[in-house]
């Protein structure tokens, strides 16, 4: 027979266990790979600049106008003219003398001077 060793949990008396060795952990990695999508926004502004060139062109019409002056010349012959008869005598009668009768003396009245037609201006068209 065998001995006992005392521990009570013996089978077999000659073998015994002893407490652990307890080793360093060994470090083991797992790689796992997972596909992210990120938007990335990159902003591009684009400006188009009309370059509007005005050329200015001047113009200078020029109108034109014509102006007929007409003079009238009167002669008076001395004596009595064609249908005057005998009257007071030569250069005296109306339209003669410094106090005439419209447009035949130094007095003359207003528009008929020489050249006078309707509304002061010329008698002829222009």
């Amino acid at each position: 027979m065998m001995a006992n060793c005392g521990c009570g949990s013996c089978v077999n008396c000659g073998t015994q266990v002893l407490p652990a060795v307890v080793h360093p952990t060994k470090c083991c990695v797992n790689h796992k790979f997972f596909n992210n999508i990120i938007p990335e926004i990159h902003p591009t502004h684009t400006t188009n600049v009309n370059h509007i060139n005005c050329e200015h062109q001047h113009y200078f019409p020029q109108t034109q106008s014509t102006v007929n002056q007409v003079t009238n010349t009167q002669s008076f012959a001395p004596g009595p003219g064609p249908g005057l008869g005998m009257g007071p005598g030569p250069g005296i009668g109306p339209g003669f003398g410094p106090m005439a009768g419209p447009g035949m003396g130094p007095m003359m009245g207003p528009g008929m001077g020489p050249g006078a037609g309707p509304m002061g201006g010329p008698m002829f068209p222009y």
